[in-house]
């Protein structure tokens, strides 16, 4: 079920940001864990694939402050997210406010 989330959240926000079908950008992980986003990608492109990982005990989310995306992460799971229109995107967890970061995305 899990792989199938995946592929449906992928393919739809692939669709809903215009990326053609076969498109293949890059795959990224970002590891959360202790209460941290692990280091960010720093080549990140339009159509590239970040996989959020939470590998903490507690529930985490990717969420950005311009409503671009919003990702729940219960402990020990993952979800994909292809990355959208090229700018700069800060993020938190709408859990753990000290939780934030940035990603630079290029076009």
């Amino acid at each position: 079920m899990r792989a199938l989330q995946r592929i449906v959240v992928a393919g739809v926000m692939a669709a809903a940001l215009g990326f053609a079908p076969g498109a293949v950008g890059a795959d990224y992980v970002v590891v959360i864990d202790e209460m941290t986003f692990g280091p960010l990608p720093a080549e990140l492109h339009p159509g590239d694939t970040i996989t959020w990982q939470n590998d903490d005990i507690f529930r985490h989310s990717a969420t950005a402050r311009d409503d671009s995306f919003d990702v729940d992460l219960p402990s020990k799971s993952s979800v994909e997210m292809v990355v959208g229109e090229a700018g700069t995107v800060e993020f938190f967890c709408k859990f753990h406010r000290g939780m934030k970061g940035t990603l630079e995305i290029a076009p």
